[in-house]
């Protein structure tokens, strides 16, 4: 089981905006994919918290999905699927078998910031064509607006990505709202956490 103290550090306010989004919700039995699982701490957090939801989580390294199985066995959440493989940057006909408006909720916790402009557009074509109709995508993590970032740890943590690949970085909001018109979806809102400086 890996452990990840950002995501230690960001469960609980991901888990409020969860619930209050989902809250209406709750009577049904929904259907979410994480991309990028990563330890999936996360995951299973939320499979605890919220049972209406049935989890697949995902995840291109080997070693996250085994850390997720550990996860799962560990607090034994009957919510969470087997993780599979996925590569948010390939078609959405590639991801796992997932059927075309399959999806009441996508997350994508620090994916972005931490992947090539080419799994954003992936994630969000995809998205397009797996979520339900009012289906939700949710993205968190730290963001440039209108170019710019704040505050200066987020614009040391962007240096960084950017010395680590050159390709990752934090994605502006107004490129993404972009790419979610151009594939049929649109902004709703955005929620700060006043904590990390990280946005929903």
């Amino acid at each position: 089981m890996l452990l990840s103290p950002a995501a230690e550090r960001s469960q609980d306010g991901l888990l409020s905006v969860l619930c209050e989004i989902l809250e209406n919700q709750s009577h049904r039995e929904l259907f979410g994919l994480e991309f990028g699982s990563g330890t999936g701490q996360h995951v299973v957090r939320f499979a605890q918290e919220m049972p209406f939801v049935t989890w697949q989580p995902s995840d291109i390294k080997e070693e996250s999905r085994n850390s997720i199985r550990a996860y799962i066995g560990a607090t034994k959440v009957k919510t969470a699927l087997e993780p599979v493989h996925l590569d948010a940057s390939e078609p959405w006909e590639k991801w796992a078998g997932l059927p075309q408006s399959s999806c009441d909720i996508i997350i994508a916790i620090n994916l972005l910031q931490y992947s090539p402009f080419s799994t954003a557009q992936g994630v969000f074509k995809g998205s397009g064509h797996i979520l339900k109709q009012n289906g939700l995508l949710m993205t968190y993590g730290p963001y440039a607006i209108n170019g710019t970032i704040t505050p200066v740890c987020n614009e040391h943590l962007d240096q960084t990505l950017r010395q680590m690949n050159p390709e990752w970085g934090l994605p502006d909001i107004d490129v993404l709202r972009q790419l979610a018109f151009s594939n049929g979806m649109r902004m709703e809102r955005m929620v700060r956490d006043a904590q990390s400086h990280d946005a929903f």
